[in-house]
């Protein structure tokens, strides 16, 4: 019973070369800190400009569409005037 397991146990080992080790990589610098953090500003004040720009095209929209078809009977529903 337990030859079988020693069977299963023994493997031959494995041969590693090593040639060359790669060159060390540079720390994290300031000016690349630096870069991170412009970059997300950049991609922040470009979503930023985009929702506003979306959000004027909807304000827009829909004061047109409102203006265009008046309410049948004023007392019969409520809009919001946005």
């Amino acid at each position: 019973m337990f030859s079988g397991l020693l069977l299963l146990q023994e493997q031959p080992g494995l041969v590693v070369e090593v040639i060359k080790q790669p060159a060390a990589s540079q720390d994290l610098t300031i000016p690349y800190i630096l870069g991170m953090f412009s970059m997300a500003g950049i991609l922040l004040a470009a979503a930023t400009v985009g929702g506003l720009l979306v959000g004027l095209g909807i304000v827009i929209y829909r004061r047109r569409r409102d203006a265009a078809t008046p309410p049948e009977n004023p007392y019969e529903h409520n809009r919001l005037r946005i």
